[in-house]
């Protein structure tokens, strides 16, 4: 077993049930693990002495909301867009848009550009949700990420017919196919990897989802011991919807047919009862808190949008778990904490709410107990040396007093000079090893062309890219 001596100029350690800030001091990393983290130099012997006196050591970042499967391709479509009769939502015009047109050679272009744009802005742990899940495996094990992969099912599909209202079409076997699908990739993938690789069941939306779909999915989740998602309270159709259906907010609901618990990770639930959204009394955050249920914020796919969760620190306040997610571009966990922060002060109206060390908390020992791990999101002995090598006297970090507030508020994404997972480097000194970057960006291009040129297909008045989404300005004429 290879030991390595990191000494640091600044630790974020863990001590006391939370993040510390330990000056001059040193992490013995022994294998993939933690073995002691303490004060002053290093006297013993190691095998590797690593030198980052003039670095910041953070904890990994726990990204747990992702799309890699089509997120790069929102790049240059989505953005400026929301339809007011959809109340801002982007998700039944132009997500059933690009959907219809995205070939498979397209999402895997987005799956091998993702790594290193998931590497480059922190990330050491990804929740993947969606498809392809073998070769997502495949690419986070190249790369050497750690990374909870679940294959999406659902009862049927949302979608419109003109522009105006949401329609919903149900397949016969109620998503039983796909379900086991997704039970036996779990099966297969869970542990691989050395470990680095687990599964986890993710039934797609709470309103595409049936009663006993998701009755399934929770007996299913338990039994493999593996976490479960659900996108939830995520637009004001939705909303209705369920309460259309069932009488009661899409939480309420989930409360009563014993879905939620403490390995349950609800994506956004950034419009829950009691939300000026959609003007509906309930105690949502209560029932959150009550069950012990997990939310994956990502500001960015909403903010965008002109949307904001009313707000993060409210949900704080409510003893809920907050974890981070990226969702779509950039599948950056350095903006998403910086714009979970800022974003809530404003709705807040209040500058010490949505601290620096709240979102690092959301963004590591959050996202670690959302998934059932004591030994990530920590600097502590113990713990996977999972970690982050931040600089200490670059343009955006100089002056350096408190690390975590330069990393949260001023940090850009060449701050970050090297990433370690397990132990080993996946990217030093801002080099990620056989990654021909150049490649992945063209077929990313390739793929977003033949996108562009095929949005027709699936949108209710068979528009096209110019005028799903006119570009910022006209063409120049010669």
């Amino acid at each position: 077993m290879s030991r390595k001596v990191i000494q640091a100029g600044h630790i974020i350690a863990f001590q006391d049930g939370g993040h510390r800030h330990l000056k001059n001091g040193y992490i013995l990393v022994e294998g993939d693990r933690i073995a002691e983290v303490r004060g002053g130099d290093f006297a013993g012997d190691a095998d590797e002495v690593i030198d980052a006196r003039d670095k910041i050591v953070t904890p990994g970042l726990i990204n747990t909301h992702a799309h890699l499967t089509e997120s790069p391709l929102d790049r240059s479509f989505v953005e400026d867009r929301g339809p007011r009769n959809f109340y801002l939502s982007g998700l039944f015009e132009f997500l059933t848009a690009r959907d219809g047109a995205i070939t498979d050679a397209a999402r895997r272009a987005c799956v091998a550009t993702s790594m290193p744009e998931l590497i480059r802005t922190g990330t050491t742990t990804i929740v993947e949700m969606g498809g392809h899940g073998s070769f997502v495996a495949e690419q986070v094990e190249k790369v050497g990420l750690r990374a909870y992969i679940g294959e999406g099912y659902r009862s049927g599909r949302w979608f419109t017919r003109d522009g105006r209202s949401v329609q919903y079409e149900w397949s016969e076997d109620d998503g039983a196919a796909r379900m086991k699908h997704a039970v036996d990739f779990v099966r297969k993938y869970d542990g691989k990897a050395n470990g680095r690789i687990k599964g986890f069941l993710t039934p797609v939306q709470v309103d595409t989802c049936s009663e006993a779909l998701l009755k399934k999915s929770r007996q299913a989740a338990t039994e493999l011991g593996c976490p479960i998602a659900l996108h939830t309270s995520q637009s004001v159709p939705e909303f209705q919807e369920m309460v259309r259906r069932n009488g009661c907010s899409p939480v309420e609901w989930l409360e009563k047919i014993g879905f939620l618990g403490p390995d349950v990770l609800l994506g956004h639930v950034i419009m829950p009862g009691g939300s000026s959204w959609v003007n509906y009394h309930a105690d949502d955050l209560d029932i959150l808190s009550r069950t012990g249920t997990n939310v994956a914020h990502a500001v960015w796919v909403f903010a965008r949008r002109g949307i904001a969760m009313e707000s993060y620190s409210r949900y704080l306040a409510k003893g809920i778990t907050m974890t981070l997610g990226t969702d779509t571009c950039p599948q950056s966990m350095i903006e998403g904490m910086r714009w979970t922060a800022v974003i809530s002060k404003i709705m807040d109206r209040r500058t010490e709410v949505a601290t620096a060390a709240d979102v690092f908390n959301s963004a590591t020992l959050a996202g670690a107990k959302a998934l059932g791990r004591d030994d990530l999101g920590r600097i502590a002995s113990g713990a996977k040396a999972d970690l982050l090598f931040w600089e200490g006297a670059s343009l955006f970090m100089t002056p350096m007093r408190d690390p975590i507030r330069n990393i949260v508020y001023s940090a850009q994404a060449e701050d970050l000079n090297s990433s370690m997972v397990d132990g080993r480097f996946i990217m030093r000194d801002r080099q990620l090893p056989d990654c021909d970057t150049a490649a992945l960006l063209a077929d990313l291009q390739a793929g977003a062309e033949t996108m562009w040129a095929n949005m027709h297909r699936e949108d209710w008045g068979h528009r096209d890219i110019n005028t799903l989404s006119p570009e910022s300005y006209p063409e120049f004429r010669a």
